[in-house]
């Protein structure tokens, strides 16, 4: 589409899309929107009338609001659907040559919906630029299973998945192809590859993948992760197989992550380094994201099985700290390439004058995994970073939460105890949101009443001590994995 338009993303209007429309032959349009399920749902419109199309382009359409979010009264349920041009894609699956476009929530009053996840996250980003003057981007790590059949020809081990090739890897070209639709529809993939985790049953095999992406802007990326979401799922029934992103499908494995990378920018550049060294942005971030992490598994870590993936010795970490390059880390400062010494030419002949390119340092935040309501988690993320810009002691409080030790370790029992440990249920991730709602309310960007349903959904679990109740009971723990595995 941008080689049809020539011009980016950002800058679509109705006569792109209508360009778009016409010079493909486009026969629908599906808009597509993010309800209080977390999900994207579809409404299918005809595009054969350009009149029409031009009314549903300018104007939206009608929906009940009240099948779409369960704190909307169905006395007064309307809610309308703008379409948000910048996010049109041709879609890969239609037989009917169709483009699809997430919209945006309104009320009757022709006003943003205040519930809306995706309204919320574009909240904090402007909230953030406002208030600091700088800029934050986020980009996504997308873990997944791909659960087939039992295949006896070209065997992995357990836990020994990461980066495997084709054979061993058996849906590699699964994952290529979901790479390659999804840089097809707009999004910005970095790379895509085999995870740790495999697992093998007497009937079925489970390979674990992840596609990683480039820093956007936080509702950018938000969308491009839950589309991507939809796009591995189409490919799981287009293949027969099952795409899951639940946070745990056996216990003793490695359950899905969502670990979520940002960076503080201005002007464009990248300011996370000074003097070969973390800038006091970057040490800024890392304190609000400090400050948030318990309470942020509300929205990263929504189900009980979250709990199950964020125990003692496994992949995910636990405690409350953060280190540089270290994955037993809650936050990881990972390398960006910040290093003044060319590589390349170290093993390649020389390639004449050296091509100089910035650093890319990030920030990782690691607890999140593939239950998250993404717009909220991303969100909720951006909070915690306006909330670390607003401190004054953020130096000594990231001083006190610093690791140097790998927690994984039995031997670093004792530094581990130093730290606080994330909550181990949905319950107990609820009573954290409840102590940390100022910080997400402060600047009118969560509702209160966005807080209290998803205090009330995480207490409907009644998930309290889930792990201490369930532990040797393998049939509960596979009833509880399946009852969730499609997140």
């Amino acid at each position: 589409m941008n080689k049809i338009l020539n011009k980016e993303r950002k800058d679509f209007t109705k006569k792109d899309i209508i360009k778009i429309i016409k010079s493909k032959g486009i026969r629908a349009i599906n808009f597509r929107y993010v309800a209080g399920d977390g999900r994207l749902k579809t409404l299918n419109l005809p595009a054969c009338d350009m009149k029409y199309v031009d009314r549903i382009l300018s104007c939206g359409e009608r929906v009940d609001g009240s099948s779409l979010f369960k704190s909307i009264d169905t006395s007064s349920s309307d809610l309308y659907v703008i379409p948000r041009y910048s996010t049109v894609f041709e879609n890969p699956f239609s037989s009917v040559p169709s483009i699809d476009i997430i919209c945006n929530f309104f009320t009757k009053d022709g006003n943003p919906f205040d519930l809306a996840y995706d309204y919320t996250l574009l909240k904090a980003e402007k909230k953030f630029k406002e208030m600091t003057g700088y800029e934050i981007m986020t980009f996504g790590e997308l873990e997944y299973y791909v659960i087939s059949s039992k295949n006896d020809l070209y065997p992995m081990s357990a836990q020994k998945g990461y980066h495997e090739s084709y054979p061993f890897n058996k849906w590699e070209m699964l994952r290529v192809e979901a790479m390659d639709l999804i840089s097809g529809v707009g999004g910005k993939v970095k790379y895509a590859h085999s995870e740790v985790g495999f697992i093998r049953t007497e009937d079925k095999e489970m390979s674990q993948n992840e596609i990683e992406f480039l820093p956007s802007s936080p509702l950018d990326s938000a969308y491009q992760l839950l589309v991507s979401k939809w796009i591995l799922h189409s490919l799981g029934l287009k293949y027969g197989v099952i795409i899951t992103f639940a946070p745990k499908i056996s216990v003793g494995h490695a359950g899905s992550g969502l670990h979520i990378h940002s960076c503080i920018t201005k002007n464009g550049k990248n300011v996370m380094i000074k003097d070969s060294s973390l800038s006091a942005e970057a040490k800024k971030l890392i304190a609000g994201f400090l400050t948030v992490s318990k309470s942020a598994t509300a929205f990263g870590n929504t189900l009980p099985t979250s709990y199950l993936r964020l125990v003692p010795h496994q992949e995910a970490p636990v405690r409350v700290c953060w280190g540089y390059r270290n994955r037993s880390a809650l936050i990881r400062v990972p390398l960006g390439w910040t290093i003044d010494k060319n590589m390349s030419d170290q093993i390649n002949p020389s390639s004449g004058p050296k091509t100089s390119y910035p650093h890319s340092q990030t920030v990782e935040f690691r607890a999140g995994d593939g239950s998250a309501n993404i717009p909220l988690y991303i969100a909720c993320l951006v909070c915690g970073a306006l909330n670390g810009f607003e401190m004054k002691d953020y130096q000594n409080f990231t001083d006190r939460h610093f690791l140097d030790k790998n927690l994984f370790h039995q031997e670093h029992k004792s530094i581990r105890d130093k730290f606080e440990s994330l909550p181990s249920s949905c319950y107990e991730s609820s009573l954290e949101l409840i102590k940390s709602r100022e910080i997400y309310e402060r600047h009118k960007i969560f509702s209160p009443v966005l807080i209290d349903s998803f205090v009330k959904k995480l207490q409907s679990y009644n998930d309290k001590n889930l792990s201490e109740r369930l532990y040797g009971k393998e049939e509960e723990i596979k009833r509880i994995v399946e009852e969730y595995l499609y997140c």
